[in-house]
């Protein structure tokens, strides 16, 4: 089954605010529990369109995707008009109504900013009618566009990552910060200016437009995991993944694997490579993908583990979970889980082919993985219909879900969920 202008005083508080917390890394959140299978019930509606981002701005969540009507869960509550974002309060799910911005496109990558500031990417160029490209950063508590901030990048960004002054964005761009940049790049978080110490070939799609699809980076700052349509990346060769090592000056690691050399369905997608994530500690990292039910002979349609202190060629994943030939969109690792979501309607199913094989389970649209051995953990929320979760977040205060459908079942709401925390 398959199928994501601000006064001068805006902006030098903004730029103040922002070089506060510039030593402190956004890290990705550890969990010391499997959250709870039933969500939350005071969620909004997302009533149209797809959620394909969140992030969480102190007491707000912000949403990002490509739709244009919320509305809150209580009885009664108005339908309201929101352009591809909006934000709501994490404990009463009440609908910000300062924050109702205008934005000419998708959003399809969010990221925490401090003293309220959020990071938006996506096919977007202008936000309240201001020219920004397709990178900017906005006031979470109001419609403030951070003008002193120019990244200047001139076309779709698909994913990003900030970890303190550094902002990682991957697309399929060719400028970026001012500087020539193929398709990934590091910007500083304040001024947006391209980092001279992070510059990089990315080149040979194996189809399609060159493009960095998702990019993930460990909490300490230390490596950074891209994917996409690529196959060499500094001349060398990378089949659709490649591994940074970062720091002042970033090199391309030794690491590389030929297990996503394979063609998974080439005729429809130009990468089949989706979802990534760190673990909490940085000592590892999931890849989940698409690409049709090839069983255990590739990794299409799969979640797989690495080690990210591995290096050199022909590496191996540690584990790996196929779902027997549906989508998996989309990851987030929390040290006692590694939460998985998409089209999926099983786990546990290598020797399926669009059919449940010995030993699958059902998992419809969402599941949990043990971190250790990849087999499906008994967390299963029993989505309907296994329709498509497009983004997962990882808060302290539970799990953060987007989803591109409204037929979710009695425990959704709309396109947007929430599973508290154990």
């Amino acid at each position: 089954m398959r199928p994501i202008i601000a006064c001068l005083t805006a902006t030098t508080l903004a730029a103040s605010a922002l070089t506060a917390a510039a030593g402190a890394a956004s890290a990705d959140i550890a969990q010391p529990s499997v959250v709870s299978a039933n969500p939350v019930n005071n969620t909004p509606h997302v009533l149209d369109g797809t959620v394909r981002a969140i992030a969480v701005v102190g007491s707000l969540v912000v949403v990002g995707g490509n739709f244009e009507e919320v509305r809150e869960a209580s009885s009664g509550a108005k339908t309201l008009k929101r352009h591809n974002l909006f934000a709501y309060d994490m404990k009463t799910g009440k609908i910000s109504t300062a924050f109702v911005p205008k934005v000419n496109g998708t959003v399809h990558a969010l990221q925490a900013g401090t003293s309220g500031w959020v990071y938006m990417a996506g096919t977007f160029t202008t936000v309240n009618g201001a020219k920004t490209g397709t990178v900017a950063s906005i006031k979470a508590t109001t419609n403030t566009v951070h003008t002193g901030f120019k990244p200047a990048v001139n076309y779709r960004v698909t994913t990003m990552v900030r970890r303190g002054l550094h902002l990682y964005i991957g697309g399929s761009f060719t400028k970026a910060g001012g500087k020539t940049r193929s398709a990934v790049a590091r910007l500083d978080a304040l001024s947006g200016a391209a980092d001279a110490g992070f510059n990089f070939t990315v080149t040979k799609p194996r189809s399609g437009t060159l493009k960095v699809y998702k990019l993930a980076v460990d909490p300490a700052d230390t490596r950074l995991v891209i994917n996409g349509t690529f196959t060499q990346v500094n001349g060398q060769t990378r089949h659709q993944i490649a591994l940074i090592n970062l720091g002042s000056t970033a090199k391309l690691s030794t690491w590389s694997t030929t297990e996503y050399a394979d063609a998974c369905n080439l005729n429809a997608f130009d990468t089949y490579m989706r979802g990534m994530d760190f673990s909490p500690d940085g000592k590892y990292f999931v890849v989940v993908t698409t690409g049709g039910p090839y069983g255990q002979t590739t990794l299409c349609d799969s979640a797989a583990r690495w080690e990210a202190s591995a290096t050199g060629s022909g590496k191996k994943p540690t584990w790996v979970n196929w779902t027997g030939g549906d989508t998996l969109l989309s990851t987030s690792v929390t040290g006692a889980a590694v939460y998985v979501g998409g089209h999926q309607r099983w786990l546990d199913n290598p020797y399926g082919h669009d059919t449940p094989g010995p030993g699958a389970v059902s998992r419809p649209g969402i599941g949990a993985l043990n971190p250790s051995t990849g087999k499906a953990l008994a967390w299963n929320p029993t989505r309907t219909l296994g329709h498509g979760v497009e983004a997962l977040v990882a808060h302290p205060s539970g799990l953060l879900v987007g989803s591109d459908t409204e037929e979710l079942g009695h425990e959704y709401h709309g396109r947007l969920g929430m599973f508290p925390a154990g």
